[in-house]
């Protein structure tokens, strides 16, 4: 059988290369580099930290319109669908913090639970996570689609995530206690199902470092949005356009429906390259919904001439 020397390299370097006391198990100098094109704020351990002004406008852009800009920038591998919710009606966004497990080996779980233990780590591996979350936060874990014995949370660590975060979960992995977690306000988690088992056969052997989720892959600080049709992590670094660009999608909908509808312009024009014309139609009749946020013809022409949705 051939083993991918790749693999190995990242399991060998997630395994030694944490010091005492430092939460993530690639240092802060590899989590800049894999994420330098962010130009913004960090966290102390240099995970990107996306504003939260932005985090409250992503709540309110869809997010196909989201995935159609990435796709447009060529980021194809940023959505996974399939899952299974305690809440269809609560999105879950924010920034991620990383957790990867693999299939338990003894040797390899003592050690890192004797690390752990050293650097005054409390309870099971799978909580560890939790003490690093900040409000925004989203925990975001590659449990390898584990459902019997990969149950990463039931009630009691929900209501701990949700306290600290104030936010939901993301789980390539399961999840126990629906009910329990059913109860907890304004959470949600994003697992491929629930089942009645505890957690055993997982071992830790990432924390904020780049994980796979499906086919999406993610790094620590990306943008999580997450809904009834499945699940978006953005680059930091594009966040701000993704969601002013899906906002003026959205701006521009609203406009194209009332122009078609009283057939000033046809559905060709709205959705073709605008003309000066319309363009200023648009703005004057944004100015009168001020409702809607304000638009200048700058930006209006920037967002125009990248042509990313």
């Amino acid at each position: 059988m051939k083993v991918n020397k790749a693999i190995i390299g990242v399991i060998f370097f997630c395994i030694f290369s944490c010091g005492h006391g430092n939460a993530q198990t690639i240092s802060k100098d590899e989590l800049i580099f894999l994420t330098s094109q962010w130009k913004g704020e960090r966290f102390a351990d240099g995970r990107p930290k996306i504003p939260d002004d932005l985090l409250i406008r992503a709540r309110n852009i869809g997010l196909d319109d989201a995935w159609t800009v990435l796709k447009n920038f060529g980021y194809l591998n940023q959505f996974e669908g399939g899952w299974k919710m305690v809440n269809d009606s609560t999105p879950v966004i924010g920034r991620a913090v990383t957790a990867m497990y693999l299939p338990s080996r003894p040797d390899v779980e003592k050690n890192i639970k004797e690390r752990g233990l050293k650097e005054g780590r409390k309870g099971s591996t799978n909580a560890w996570l939790i003490d690093m979350l900040t409000k925004g936060d989203v925990y975001v874990a590659d449990g390898f689609g584990k459902i019997a014995g990969g149950t990463l949370i039931g009630s009691t660590l929900g209501n701990s995530i949700y306290s600290k975060s104030g936010n939901g979960v993301v789980f390539n992995g399961s999840a126990r206690d629906l009910a329990g977690l059913s109860e907890i306000k304004g959470f949600n988690a994003f697992v491929r199902d629930f089942h009645p088992s505890f957690l055993e056969g997982m071992v830790l052997m990432g924390l904020n470092t780049p994980i796979r989720i499906g086919n999406a892959i993610v790094l620590p600080g990306d943008l999580v949005i997450a809904g009834r049709e499945g699940v978006l992590f953005i680059p930091a670094q594009l966040a701000d356009q993704v969601i002013t660009t899906s906002e003026f999608v959205t701006l521009k909908d609203k406009f194209g429906f009332e122009m078609v509808k009283t057939n000033k312009y046809s559905t060709g024009q709205i959705d073709s390259q605008w003309t000066d014309d319309i363009k200023q139609i648009f703005l004057k009749w944004l100015s009168q919904h001020p409702e809607l946020g304000k638009m200048n013809k700058e930006k209006l022409e920037e967002i125009m001439s990248k042509r990313t949705w």
